[in-house]
């Protein structure tokens, strides 16, 4: 076929240094943020119950690592973000915001403190080149030096309440001495790897940033003493049924960041777009909880019992729970409608009742 202006070419699926891994897996993939993904493996439940019950391993190698150095680059970080970088020690990591100018966020991401003077920072991979450009923009004025290693590493994030019993034979690092957010160096398999006791599932866990070129060794290492693959699918239960927000989703540069109950995010210091962010935010992140009909974001939500009138709302993510048993959804309702505790989602032009539950809906040990 012509490619002309109306009909152009599909742009080409980047890979991590794991899809070939992923294929001998007999993983479904699926256009991901640009990326060609995983979904799912043995399936969607089996993967997510695994994470729940025993061990589960994601490839997040889609992920973008910036380096951040020099004599400025406490100062820097700290007009930029949110949170308090100032707080990190040497090992240790935190969540963290990176405010637009006027209003949203750039991103959600993680800070990793190496050394004094040197910083990793994590972003979501469907923002590596406008986070990049973005902290490019405001280094004026800082003796700061940054560095985009995100083809450097690939990232494997291992999770589940049995990770650090089924790592530990193959580590020289007591990793059940390792606290929350903790990030080290160490040996896995005989590799040398950063591990960080952080994750996205609301599962204990390590992520494991691994020199690129080591990835499918390590990855097949870790398939082989039993922990199971898990895709995208499984990735997106588990956040949701912990209540962790995703960028594109609950968080994006129109939505207020403060909707959502991360206000703990934003601490007192002067930083980016900050006359913006702590103003109140016009709408709250709820949750939803449904008897029977899954909800997908988008769906409209209604203050309930009201026939007439436009939506109050929309469903930002929803599924069916595996772990809970029914379909679950985090929605952005207005803030005056906020603490109602009945609400309706429209699915497929049927209005369907809804109760609001505090989240996380799920809370691991």
């Amino acid at each position: 076929m012509t490619q002309t202006p109306e009909n152009p070419p599909e742009p080409t699926l980047r890979r991590t240094p794991l899809h070939a891994a992923h294929l001998r897996a007999g993983a479904r993939m699926v256009p991901f943020g640009g990326w060609d993904m995983p979904v799912q493996y043995a399936g969607l439940k089996t993967e997510h119950d695994a994470v729940r019950t025993s061990a589960g391993m994601f490839d997040v190698s889609h992920m973008g690592e910036f380096r951040v150095t020099g004599p400025d680059a406490l100062a820097f970080l700290q007009g930029v973000t949110t949170n308090d970088v100032g707080k990190l020690r040497p090992g240790r990591a935190h969540y963290n915001w990176l405010p637009g100018e006027s209003g949203g966020l750039i991103d959600d991401i993680y800070i990793y403190m190496v050394a004094d003077g040197e910083y990793l920072m994590v972003v979501n991979a469907s923002n590596i080149d406008k986070d990049w450009a973005h902290l490019q923009k405001h280094t004026a004025g800082h003796d700061v030096n940054l560095s985009n290693e995100s083809d450097q590493w690939a990232l494997l994030a291992v999770q589940g309440p049995k990770t650090a019993e089924l790592l530990q034979p193959f580590s020289d690092t007591d990793l059940a001495a390792k606290k929350k957010n903790a990030y080290f160096s160490a040996k896995l398999f005989g590799f040398d790897v950063m591990l960080a006791r952080t994750g996205y599932t609301g599962e204990d866990g390590f992520e494991v940033f691994v020199d690129a070129s080591e990835a499918e060794a390590l990855w097949d290492r870790l398939l082989a003493i039993g922990i199971t693959p898990a895709g995208l699918g499984a990735r997106d239960t588990l956040r949701l049924e912990a209540g962790f927000p995703l960028y594109g989703h609950e968080f994006s540069d129109t939505i207020h960041p403060l909707s959502s109950s991360y206000t703990w995010v934003v601490k007192d210091k002067e930083h980016l777009g900050r006359a913006h962010i702590t103003a109140a935010p016009p709408q709250k992140l709820i949750g939803l909880k449904l008897e029977r009909v899954p909800v997908r974001e988008g769906y409209p939500v209604y203050a309930d019992g009201v026939q007439v009138g436009p939506p109050i709302g929309y469903v930002t993510s929803g599924s069916s729970s595996p772990t809970l048993g029914h379909p679950i959804a985090m929605a952005l309702v207005d803030a005056a409608h906020a603490e109602a505790d009945r609400f309706e989602v429209e699915v497929r032009g049927k209005r369907h009742a809804a109760e609001r539950i505090g989240l996380p809906f799920y809370r691991g040990a």
